[in-house]
């Protein structure tokens, strides 16, 4: 019994130790077109059994700019 559920263990922990994921990186810089910038991010993620790499969530931001010598 106790064998049994050693390999239920181990093979959970190989299953998991095939994944991984980093992140989030910026990916995309551009113009919004209105003085400011949209930034894109993207995470990535690591299959160890099959050696690809492939993005697993994207995210979008946008940064208004100002100009502080503008108010003057």
């Amino acid at each position: 019994m106790k064998l049994t559920t050693l390999m239920v263990v181990l093979l959970f922990l190989v299953v998991l130790a095939g994944c991984s994921s980093a992140g989030p990186f910026v990916t995309n810089i551009s113009s919004d077109g209105r003085g400011g910038l949209n930034i894109e991010k993207q995470k990535v993620q690591y299959n160890g059994f099959l050696g690809t790499v492939s993005t697993i969530e994207t995210t979008n931001s946008n940064i208004q700019l100002s100009n502080p010598s503008s108010g003057k």
